[in-house]
């Protein structure tokens, strides 16, 4: 039943944690990256304790001291002038759920290593054109050329090939709404904590990374206008500041210093029905994309690398099923908690963001230890020892 030699497409996080997870366990993988290299793209990202129990288990927890991941002690939600509102205190998580901030070109580079000692074979330049279900999966290379293997992992990301090939054509919404992200030297003295700027149709979160020499932006911004999807677009770093006049404080302040930004239109996607088909199987963004409100996009795809791994190496194609089913329903949930922020982070001024800011605070001040606990279905499911 066990397999012997995978292909995976796409060296970002997802993709990457299968290929070492799977060639750990014996499985001879090929990994087809399009980008000529691996760089430095991408700006900062989250791990919380569920992502960072995949990262133990790999043996990596070690090494994000040594990329200087900065140890977060809070998530803390402010007003516009900022003005605290209300505090998740992450020291009150138990001593083995830490929590993370990192470059995500650092926790690529780490994967990538751990891949390699592994013993993956990377192919660079190798943009994938289409992918055939079947007995022996087939993978045709935009360049000419085919590869096939057992079974082929599409961590392809929004855009994914294979996802339309299992699902058909995708029917992704604009949200109405659009988010810059930007990385400012940490000048101002950014804590260990990620900050969100709640606004009216608007919010900004920041957080440090590198050792803290570097504060993260994400900034994002209701609008009727379009945006392109994808995070890579440049913008003018104008427009981030004119979106945001108003916000006072150090999230002005950070905004201000801002000198390079890229712009990307958030989509709704539907959570694919079908996850696998004759030995083709989709990971992380590919089967599930999840907008940017709970920061668990690069720990959901942590979380599907080991249970895909674990399912292939335990019953081969056969556990590609039992992937989907163990899953999709976490998949959901984070999705739709993800959704719920977005309206809660851009309440107008009036009784109902009053009430709500209000509710926040008094949970924070006179229960932080509920205010952590109604994180427990989240940060504390571990993967790893399912």
């Amino acid at each position: 039943m066990r397999i012997s030699n995978a292909i995976v497409i796409g060296a970002g996080i997802g993709g990457l944690a299968a290929a070492a997870a799977l060639a750990r366990r014996g499985v001879a993988v090929t990994l087809l990256e399009q980008a000529d290299r691996l760089g430095e793209v991408g700006a900062g990202l989250q791990v919380s304790p569920n992502g960072m129990a995949v990262l133990r288990a790999l043996g990596l927890e070690p090494e994000l001291r040594r990329k200087q991941a900065v140890a977060g002690r809070a998530v803390v939600l402010q007003t516009e002038t900022g003005r605290e509102v209300a505090r998740l205190d992450l020291a009150r998580l138990r001593p083995d759920q830490p929590y993370c901030f990192l470059h995500r070109a650092d926790l690529v580079d780490m994967l990538a290593g751990l891949a390699r000692r592994a013993n993956v074979s990377f192919e660079f330049g190798a943009k994938v054109a289409s992918v055939r279900p079947g007995t022996l999966p087939q993978v045709q290379l935009a360049g000419g050329g085919t590869r096939r293997a057992e079974v082929v992992v599409a961590a392809d990301g929004i855009h994914s090939v294979a996802r339309s090939v299992l699902n058909g054509a995708d029917k992704a919404a604009f949200t109405g709404q659009v988010a810059w992200r930007a990385l400012v030297p940490n000048h101002m003295g950014h804590p260990a904590e990620a900050h969100v700027a709640m606004g009216p149709g608007r919010h900004l979160v920041s957080y440090p990374i590198r050792g803290a020499s570097q504060v993260n932006l994400v900034a994002v911004e209701e609008r009727d206008s379009w945006a392109a999807e994808g995070w890579n677009h440049a913008d003018a770093p104008a427009h981030l500041r004119a979106a945001f006049d108003g916000f006072t404080g150090q999230a002005a302040e950070m905004i201000a210093t801002v000198r390079e930004v890229t712009l990307w239109g958030l989509h709704q996607h539907p959570v694919a029905a079908h996850w696998h088909q004759d030995g083709i199987v989709l990971l992380g963004d590919a089967a599930h994309p999840t907008l940017p409100f709970l920061a668990q996009g690069a720990n959901m795809a942590l979380e599907d690398a080991w249970v895909l791994a674990g399912a292939l190496t335990g019953r081969g194609q056969a556990g590609l099923a039992s992937y989907q089913a163990a899953r999709q329903p976490r998949v959901r949930r984070v999705i739709a908690a993800a959704s719920r922020n977005a309206w809660r982070y851009h309440l107008r001024p009036g009784p109902v963001r009053s009430a709500a800011h209000l509710g926040l605070g008094l949970v924070s001040r006179l229960a932080p230890g509920l205010m952590v606990g109604g994180f427990d279905w989240l940060y504390g499911h571990d993967v790893t020892r399912a």
